[in-house]
């Protein structure tokens, strides 16, 4: 059996990843392998990884679930799934291939013997697909099993001593971890019963994007950008990350105990914050970058409930319409309390203490239920101290600004001036614009790919550390911690399918900005 079909052709976007990063032979254990994330992301990443030749031929990918299944019944279940995300005219040749490596081991998550059973299974595919023993275990499961399932891989000796470097085994942690500063230290401190921080993996899909790691090659790669790229040139910086999206799939009774907050600005906001404003690393090592991460948000700043009322704006969505479609109110949605006053809408303007941004407003805001899908970040630069020129427009010229596109449209563009042709001194924006799949001739690789085939090599750099997730869990909490406290307004209102609520507008009005046109 081999994993390194010859498929240049099939997929040429698997060359973004070095044909040289072939990790060592492993099993890959599914926890949630019939769930939602494992059929849409999970099983498509490890059979483009298969295809481009990044997954050992040596690999096996076991799922773990309670369903009554055999081998046959979650390969069929699988080849469903990869026929309509993938496809292909050499998708049955493909899989004939990638069929082979799929087990089952049916267990529940809070039964010992189920894990011992899994131990016999992977001592088994040890010898059949010669794994040599190491070991990757995702939990694509729901937060209050992740404590569970690594107590019980401690308890089955299903977790090596660390120390040793080979064979060796990790567990990666999806998303959310924790939903306080408080279960988050609590579920850092169960995992550290068990794992050392070596072997913890705490995803967060955005980090594997290839336009959220190019900010850093953006940044520290080029000598004209860095050394503008602190309070002296810049005056604020936009963060957006917009979704179309509502409650669809069912997912109103999860959110309704989370909000935008918790599931969008604590990991991916504050993720996408600290690669914008760290420090240079001394080298790209995992430990070396996460540093700079943690001191960003280390800086961010320690707020009252009056602080919070002033610099937050929380809001939901009323009914209205997305595309011509008519959508309800978030109120209105399955499985959403009618009294809710859950966030789906969030804008902050916050300012870091330390000495490369003092002074620059940071502005945050994502939502559902936008105009449009899309996550950018906006550098805007500060005007010259004396106007020469007139400019053509509203009087709300971009001027000097930088945009990060991450999605969709990966890409970034600059904003300057020009002098418009004629007698007149006057000037217009004018854009030059880069776009990944335009400029390489190849889409960037998904998300998935690249943070699965980093947990096979070993590689943490766009994973997590504890550090990091409860400095973030912080700042996040003074904000929760202000919106319980009795009399505090209840969420502003926006109706579906516009921007937001007038409050963020003011929001950013009181700097003189405000909010770019997607």
């Amino acid at each position: 059996m081999s994993g390194s079909a010859s498929t240049t052709e099939i997929n040429p976007l698997r060359q973004a990843l070095p044909r040289t990063q072939v990790p060592e032979p492993s099993a890959i254990v599914l926890f949630g392998a019939t769930g939602d994330l494992a059929h849409r992301k999970l099983v498509p990443a490890l059979f483009r990884l298969a295809q481009s030749g990044h997954l050992p031929s040596e690999c096996a990918i076991v799922g773990f679930a309670r369903r009554d299944w055999t081998d046959d019944d979650l390969r069929a279940e699988y080849r469903k799934t990869l026929a309509k995300e993938i496809g292909g005219p050499d998708f049955d040749a493909l899989w004939a291939q990638f069929a082979p490596r799929l087990v089952f081991s049916p267990g529940t998550f809070d039964d010992p013997a189920s894990f011992h059973r899994l131990k016999k299974t992977l001592d088994e595919i040890d010898r059949t697909h010669n794994t040599r023993g190491n070991r990757v275990y995702y939990l694509a499961v729901s937060p209050e099993f992740f404590s569970t399932i690594i107590e019980h891989l401690g308890s089955a000796d299903l977790i090596y001593p660390w120390q040793q470097s080979s064979p060796w085994s990790r567990v990666v942690i999806e998303k959310p971890f924790g939903h306080d500063l408080e279960s988050a230290r609590a579920l850092n401190l169960d995992v550290s019963h068990v794992l050392d921080e070596s072997q913890v993996y705490r995803i967060d899909h955005y980090l594997g994007k290839e336009t959220v790691q190019n900010i850093l090659a953006l940044r520290f790669g080029n000598s004209i950008f860095e050394p503008t790229w602190d309070r002296r040139y810049v005056h604020s910086v936009q963060v957006t990350v917009a979704e179309e999206v509502g409650m669809a799939g069912g997912r109103g009774a999860y959110y309704d105990t989370a909000g935008t907050i918790r599931d969008m600005v604590q990991n991916h906001m504050m993720q996408l914050l600290c690669l914008v404003a760290m420090e240079p690393p001394v080298n790209l090592s995992a430990d070396a970058v996460r540093n700079e991460k943690v001191k960003v948000l280390q800086a961010l700043p320690k707020w009252t409930p009056e602080d919070v009322r002033r610099n937050v704006i929380r809001a939901q969505y009323t009914a209205g319409s997305i595309h011509g479609a008519e959508v309800p109110g978030y109120r209105q949605e399955k499985g959403v309390n009618p009294e809710s006053t859950t966030d789906s809408y969030v804008a902050i303007r916050l300012e870091l203490n330390n000495w490369r941004w003092a002074g620059v407003p940071f502005f945050l805001r994502t939502g559902k239920r936008l105009p449009k899908r899309a996550t950018e970040i906006a550098i805007q630069f500060r005007r010259p101290p004396t106007q020469l020129f007139e400019h053509e427009g509203d009087g709300h010229a971009e001027g000097n600004q930088l945009v990060l596109r991450i999605q969709p449209n990966e890409g970034a563009s600059l904003t300057f001036e020009a002098k418009i042709p004629g007698s007149r001194r006057r000037l217009q924006d004018v854009r030059m614009d880069f776009r990944y799949g335009t400029a390489f001739a190849v889409p960037p690789p998904e998300a998935y790919e690249r943070l699965l085939l980093d947990s096979m090599l070993g590689d943490q750099s766009l994973y997590t550390r504890t550090d990091e997730v409860e400095s973030a869990w912080r700042f996040i909490t003074q904000i929760l911690d202000a919106w319980k406290i009795p009399g505090m307004p209840r969420p502003d209102e926006y109706v579906a399918g516009s921007w937001g609520p007038e409050s963020a507008d003011a929001l950013i009005a009181r700097d003189g900005a405000r909010w770019r046109r997607l």
